[in-house]
């Protein structure tokens, strides 16, 4: 399955290892599904880390580079403005034109969506119970 995470599943994997989260990051290391990822996630992920987590240049550059070697890079074909929030459309905007088959997310407004185009919007106690 080809999924996409949303930023606050990269977050809390990386700030709250041995949870759930770092479950699904097994899930694409082992290989057992892919992960698409935009350079705008990376950029968001990293930004979030920086404002509320501290995170130094260096240890969010090795971040990135390590985010970009895990997933496949995508590139966005056209910009979405479904949503309120700009960086749940990157989300969206990845999601539509890697062709993924579910974005998985713990965003309620996104939850709440539950599929936009052809892809399903699953929150991470769904993905890691397939």
């Amino acid at each position: 399955m080809k999924v996409v995470f949303d930023t606050n599943i990269f977050i809390s994997a990386l700030v709250f290892p041995g949870g759930q989260a770092e479950k699904a990051m097994l899930k694409i290391i082992k290989g057992k599904d892919s992960l698409l990822i935009s350079r705008d996630i990376i950029n968001e992920v990293l930004s979030v880390l920086a404002a509320k987590f501290g995170g130094d240049r260096e240890s969010l550059s090795r971040l990135a580079v390590n985010l970009s070697e895990t997933g496949r890079m995508t590139e966005i074909k056209n910009r979405i403005t479904f949503l309120a929030d700009g960086p749940d459309n990157r989300v969206l905007e990845c999601a539509v034109s890697g062709g993924a088959d579910a974005i998985i997310t713990g965003d309620k407004a996104m939850l709440i969506v539950g599929k936009y185009d052809k892809v399903k919007i699953m929150s991470l106690k769904e993905y890691l119970s397939e």
